[in-house]
């Protein structure tokens, strides 16, 4: 019986040892083949002018050069442009880090092109904490939200590509959350951009070409400046 007994305790623990690696696995962010960070901050020892932050990815990180023309003397602008998903903890540390360095004004934020592999009830159960890490970063700076912009299909602008169905569905998600939430305003840049495959013929189709970067920018800029005039 004692036997029994030992052969079971260690039958048990042979199993858990086994089953340890996998479960690890199934806590392991599902991330892209490459992930990258991008941030930038001018004006770093000058206090005259508000202070902006731009979060976003490689979308914000195209149409920023042109925002920070567009508020020049009348803020300074930085931005976080970075591959990771909501749902990915380090970009809560990423936000953090950046965050840490200065007290901003204004946070305009976006997240929805990347982490495909997260399901759609991932990202909602996600959003929640990125607003929040963003509110903890700066718990004074006024936020705006900017939905997401769609994705065309590289050989013709005027298709959509497939996974732009799941796009439209994140900021659904994401503005509903928003709508929730006292004093986070809406920077709309999927209806700027959606009737307007012009703005994409003959890019990538993710990326806009230079004409839809700067109707993006001035879009963004006009937004940043409506809520600076803002008591």
């Amino acid at each position: 019986m004692k036997n029994k007994g030992l052969l079971s305790i260690l039958t048990a623990v042979l199993l858990f040892a086994i089953a340890m690696p996998v479960m690890a696995q199934d806590d392991q962010p599902k991330r892209e083949g490459t992930e990258w960070i991008d941030a930038f901050m001018p004006n770093t020892n000058d206090i005259a002018l508000p202070r902006i932050l731009l979060i976003g990815n490689s979308i914000t990180r195209g149409y920023y050069p042109e925002v920070v023309k567009l508020m020049g003397g009348k803020a300074y602008v930085a931005r976080l442009s970075t591959s990771k998903s909501i749902c990915d903890p380090a970009l809560k540390k990423e936000i953090a880090l950046i965050m840490s360095y200065y007290k901003f004004d204004i946070v305009h934020f976006n997240n929805g092109l990347h982490g495909f592999d997260y399901t759609e009830d991932e990202y909602k159960k996600a959003f929640p904490g990125f607003v929040k890490a963003i509110r903890k970063g700066a718990p004074h700076a006024k936020l705006i939200w900017a939905s997401t912009t769609p994705m065309h299909t590289r050989a013709d602008a005027k298709i959509l590509d497939p996974k732009t169905d799941r796009v439209k569905e994140r900021n659904k998600i994401a503005l509903d959350y928003i709508n929730t939430q006292k004093g986070i305003k809406v920077d709309d840049l999927w209806a700027l951009v959606i009737d307007h495959p012009e703005y994409y013929q003959g890019g990538d189709g993710t990326h806009p070409i230079p004409i839809g970067f700067t109707a993006l920018a001035q879009k963004v800029a006009a937004e940043l400046t409506a809520l600076l005039a803002e008591k």
